[in-house]
């Protein structure tokens, strides 16, 4: 299988690679995250993914040749519209979860695949609603300890100790976990990479 360069630092990608059995290399993209105003949560993941994608197509690997393949992804958290990234603090992140709190939020994941055969960028989007209990200070308090809100789109992470803030997820786990593998299978294919999943 043709190595795949994965525009992101994100474990959970990562990981996500490791159990599919897919041979990458990570170049993070490092792109400016500033969207369009009023970017509903889709087109906002989109673009990002596409931007992240776009940007790491452009370098050359260490043979002086461009990538044959870069896979990028955004994640999108959004409550009533209003699009949340990632905290950059203890008190965003407390401010963040403390606004999640019993309520319900989308989670949108936008898929980036840039195919250097083809010359384009294949995008793709995964979503589902996120429902959160009603949580206590002492429990947001507890999770904030964990440290796993850094980093992370609305400041959790379901994929760990954020699991236990959540009621439910209606629609595609994958969108809030950050990849959703059944999409990224499927892109795969239709673009022709060499995979039998």
């Amino acid at each position: 299988m043709e190595e795949i360069v994965l525009a992101s630092q994100s474990q959970a990608r990562q990981e996500g690679f490791r159990l599919l059995g897919l041979p990458f290399s990570v170049v993070p993209a490092m792109i400016d995250e500033s969207l369009p105003p009023n970017a509903d949560p889709e087109t906002a993941a989109g673009i990002l993914a596409v931007k992240k994608a776009e940007k790491v197509a452009k370098r050359q690997g260490d043979d002086g040749e461009p990538p044959k393949w870069v896979f990028a992804a955004d994640t999108i958290i959004a409550l009533a519209g209003e699009i949340f990234g990632k905290p950059a603090d203890r008190g965003e992140a407390l401010q963040m979860l403390s606004r999640l709190s019993g309520k319900t939020h989308l989670a949108v994941t936008a898929i980036a695949l840039y195919n250097g055969r083809l010359g384009r960028v294949d995008c793709r989007r995964a979503k589902c609603e996120v429902s959160f209990a009603e949580l206590s200070p002492a429990e947001i308090g507890w999770y904030l300890d964990t440290g796993e809100w850094r980093g992370a789109a609305a400041g959790y992470r379901i994929q760990g100790a954020g699991a236990g803030l959540i009621l439910s997820v209606k629609g595609c786990i994958g969108a809030v976990a950050g990849l959703p593998l059944r999409d990224f299978c499927v892109m795969l294919k239709d673009n022709g990479y060499p995979y039998g999943c």
